[in-house]
């Protein structure tokens, strides 16, 4: 199966990002767990500096 978004390129475990769209939208941390979902949108968890984790679309996230 195809990809349907385009995370940004240099996605990588352990990477800094910022979310710019969605839920979460402002936050920002380190991304773990790069994963692409049965309908073939790539999702990852993003870990902030005070430890909360949550998941978000890589679409909506920008690399910092």
């Amino acid at each position: 199966m195809k990809p349907k978004d385009h995370p940004p390129a240099k996605l990588t475990d352990g990477a800094r990002c910022q979310v710019v769209a969605g839920t979460h939208a402002g936050k920002s941390g380190v991304v773990r767990d790069i994963n692409v979902s049965k309908s073939g949108f790539t999702t990852l968890t993003v870990v902030q500096p005070n430890g909360d984790r949550f998941k978000t679309l890589a679409k909506n996230t920008v690399l910092v």
